[in-house]
């Protein structure tokens, strides 16, 4: 049994109950979520999987949103392995109008995930010609965002030097498009130092923290000076699942022990820290 902590209301910001992980059980999880007040953004990492969180998204009258994209492991065929997953990517071939389809329902709060990862790029493919289909790929979902007004949240893995480079000349070519009131896009699963964050913030992104904080020590300095307005919290469950039930499934009910390390880490009470981030989650998505 959970022994729920419950501070107010929390969004996750960066779900994935749309994974196979999920098949038999999304719904219960879902609404186990909603009622204790999480609400959660559905994240597709392909068309498949995009189409679903739309599905998920439309089946609440609120509380659970989608976000749409191709993320750059599924550009490729190849065995994805880790120690926290293991599967078959399809390989898919970019479509605009698709994607762009996909963004217009009125449940879809972002674009999603998009971005760059050198992590999974031993794939039997040349890597000059890995690294600039991904490139190409990630600048194309950037510009549908820009076009559809909506932010966009980026994956990036061990390619943080291209992803500064590609982000400042986006910001460059697009700036009078970026909105003025708001972040335009979120380094979902930060895994960053505080010179790092700094970049992201003054190309006009947020970040934001997952699980990992809870048995790394790594970034609490970071945490520690970060400013209030600039992060939100997610689970990308069913992965990085939080202490104490590391090991095991994750999911949107336990975004809530990612705030409370935050609130040990910055000192502030978990209100506070439920407070602040759903502020900033509903003013980055617009919700």
């Amino acid at each position: 049994m959970l022994e729920f902590i419950l501070f107010g209301m929390f969004i996750d910001t960066h779900a994935h109950v749309n994974f196979n992980f999920f098949k038999e059980d999304a719904d219960i999880v879902i609404k186990n979520a909603l009622n204790e007040k999480i609400w959660m953004v559905i994240v597709g990492a392909d068309y498949k999987s995009s189409r679903r969180a739309l599905e998920y998204a439309n089946k609440y009258e609120k509380g659970v949103y989608a976000a749409v994209g191709l993320h750059p492991m599924h550009l490729f065929s190849f065995r994805a392995e880790s120690n926290e997953y293991d599967f078959q990517t399809r390989g898919e071939d970019y479509n605009n109008d698709v994607y762009e389809k996909l963004s217009s329902f009125e449940k879809v709060v972002a674009i999603g995930e998009i971005g760059l990862d050198y992590y999974h790029i031993d794939i039997g493919v040349d890597t000059k010609e890995i690294k600039a289909r991904q490139k190409e790929v990630f600048i194309k979902q950037l510009v549908l965002a820009r076009k559809r007004n909506l932010p966009v949240i980026i994956h990036c893995r061990q390619a943080h030097d291209d992803m500064v480079e590609v982000l400042k000349d986006f910001r460059k070519e697009y700036k009078d498009s970026m909105p003025k009131d708001r972040p335009w896009g979120v380094m979902h699963c930060f895994s960053g130092d505080e010179d790092l964050a700094w970049q992201y913030f003054n190309l006009g992104l947020i970040i934001s923290f997952t699980g990992v904080i809870t048995f790394s020590r790594a970034q609490d300095d970071l945490i520690r000076k970060l400013p209030n307005d600039r992060f939100m919290i997610e689970t990308d469950c069913p992965f990085l699942t939080p202490e104490p039930y590391r090991g095991q499934r994750n999911e949107p009910l336990l975004v809530q022990y990612v705030a409370k390390q935050i609130a040990d880490i910055k000192r502030l009470s978990v209100e506070k820290v439920a407070k602040m981030t759903t502020q900033n989650a509903r003013r980055f998505f617009n919700i």
